[in-house]
């Protein structure tokens, strides 16, 4: 059966909807749990999917993340052997860092809660993206932000942060923002982090009195996005032709 590999780096921060999805479409999903001591794999080798998920540390440095370095090259490996890949938060900062790109402090300040993307008229042609929301309204829980890698293609901005989504190659994601949550996932972040929210000037509560009618509008659009991703999953066979394409 096909496997998808999942890096995370934090309780709160699972896959949610994009791991619902790859199991139902028959792939098994496989936890990397960092949190626990969980050794992230030297390569790609048996994979036919990967998710990096977001966690509260910096991209850029290895302080309280041993891990960072193996995920780098986790990451460059999978799009060498034309893996599909999803970064998520810090997963596409990471995947960024590992394409040749840049990650820095946002200078606009914290991006939390919930607020629109705005996706570029290249999402219109973009396997994931195409036909969805093209302005959807989706959780955002950052501080740093990126520059992207040198031939990727843009794919949403935000009023706050221009990069909030790209793709590197043909199969290769990377979204700023948490497409994949729902409500779990939501009082997850609250009870882990409402403290870091306040402390960005965020209210927890009000993010958490959105949270039902935001999800409602976002249902249509994650569950597309996630089924879209979980599909090239259990349909990857290592396509010798989409190999060292980034």
């Amino acid at each position: 059966m096909p496997l998808c590999l999942v890096v995370q780096h934090v309780k709160p921060e699972g896959p949610y909807a994009f791991g619902t999805a790859l199991e139902r479409a028959g792939g098994i999903v496989e936890r990397c749990r960092v949190f626990d001591g969980d050794r992230v794999p030297d390569d790609a080798a048996g994979l036919d999917g990967l998710v990096v998920m977001g966690g509260p540390v910096s991209a850029t440095s290895d302080d309280d993340f041993p891990s960072r370095r193996s995920e780098l090259a986790l990451l460059a490996d999978a799009l060498d052997r034309g893996v599909p890949v999803l970064g998520v938060c810090l997963g596409a900062q990471l995947l960024a860092l590992a394409t040749g790109g840049s990650v820095r402090a946002g200078t606009a300040g914290a991006e939390i809660g919930w607020a629109s993307v705005e996706l570029t008229a290249a999402s219109d042609t973009d396997p994931l993206l195409a036909g969805t929301d093209p302005r959807p309204n989706v959780l955002h829980w950052h501080l740093d932000t990126f520059d992207l890698p040198p031939g990727a293609t843009h794919l949403a901005s935000s009023a706050r942060y221009p990069n909030q989504a790209f793709r590197v190659g043909e199969r290769a994601w990377g979204l700023q923002y948490h497409l994949e949550v729902d409500r779990p996932a939501v009082e997850g972040f609250l009870a882990a982090f409402a403290d870091d929210a306040r402390a960005a000037g965020a209210d927890p509560e009000a993010i958490w009195e959105a949270t039902d009618s935001a999800l409602e509008a976002l249902a249509v659009t994650r569950d597309l996005v996630a089924g879209r991703f979980a599909g090239l999953v259990v349909g990857q066979h290592h396509d010798p032709e989409l190999v060292g394409r980034y």
